[in-house]
């Protein structure tokens, strides 16, 4: 593991400028490494003083996203996937303008409750899509990562295995997994074996529970699950996400069915995420080094 990481939801909503400096102070306050944004869209931001915060703050920026209707990849609408496209494009500068290196999240369709399965030409579409921004990112020095995740939020990548399979139909070596262990935990059957299966294709991996709240308070299995990161050599880095009602906006609540504050104050819950991915991390190392021994 690179840097460990927190969301910015964990902070502010992420509607102003003077939130996104706070989340930064507060991010590199708690101890984290990372800082996670949604997308910034330039024209609302000062993408040049937020990077110049970060870096004097030591902290590195990824963005993650997903894609509205109306810029939706996976669509067998051309106009639709030039849309998706552009935006994805734009999304690409805006996290170099930042001082980035990583877009993630669900950049492969809409993120929203789909009403059917997905085409055979809405994935071919969207695979393509994909294989071309990663030139663009590329170029950009960003890496591009895609995040699985449940069926309540995309038709197209729930699965691991899913995952791996668009991977390969994008035709591209530079685009890899974002896994989640909240989205995870409602879709695979054994999350730990999903990490081994994806081995090297993980290029960026969030730490969630299963109530989105306090790490811990749910039902996740993080043992197996560091222990698997281990076993894989797992070398990127890892975030913390969670989502309250008390925080977020009301798009992503509607988006994410966040009905209820699962948390009101944000410093003890970044406090005790960090503490408890270190004490997570550790005990799985120390199990290794056991297990290790002749």
């Amino acid at each position: 593991m690179r840097r460990l990481g927190v969301h910015s939801f964990v902070w502010t909503d992420g509607k102003t400028q003077g939130g996104l400096e706070q989340a930064l102070e507060q991010s590199a306050a708690a101890g984290f490494q990372l800082i996670e944004f949604a997308y910034l869209r330039p024209e609302l931001f000062d993408l040049d003083a937020l990077a110049k915060r970060a870096q004097a703050l030591d902290l590195e920026i990824t963005v993650t996203m997903g894609l509205p209707a109306a810029a939706d990849v996976s669509s067998e609408d051309a106009a639709v996937v030039k849309a998706g496209e552009a935006l994805l494009a734009n999304a690409v500068a805006a996290v170099r303008d930042v001082g980035g290196t990583r877009l993630g999240g669900i950049l492969y369709s809409a993120h929203r409750k789909y009403d059917a399965k997905p085409t055979e030409r809405g994935w071919n579409n969207s695979a393509a899509a994909i294989g071309r921004t990663a030139g663009v990112a590329k170029d950009a020095g960003v890496a591009l990562v895609l995040e699985v995740v449940n069926r309540f939020e995309t038709n197209l990548l729930n699965t691991t295995a899913q995952g791996l399979a668009f991977l390969k139909d994008t035709g591209s070596e530079d685009v890899t997994l974002h896994l989640d262990t909240f989205h995870m935990n409602i879709e695979e059957a054994n999350p730990a074996a999903a990490i081994r299966l994806a081995g090297p294709k993980i290029g960026y991996f969030h730490i969630g529970e299963s109530n989105r709240g306090y790490l811990g308070d749910g039902v996740v299995a993080f043992d197996p699950i560091f222990d698997a990161l281990l076993d894989i050599g797992y070398a990127n880095d890892v975030t913390f996400e969670s989502f309250s009602g008390a925080v977020v906006d009301e798009a992503l609540c509607l988006a994410c069915g966040i009905w209820r504050d699962t948390w009101t104050d944000s410093m003890p819950l970044a406090q005790h995420a960090k503490a408890f991915i270190d004490l997570k991390l550790g005990e799985a190392e120390r199990r290794r080094a056991t297990n290790a021994r002749p």
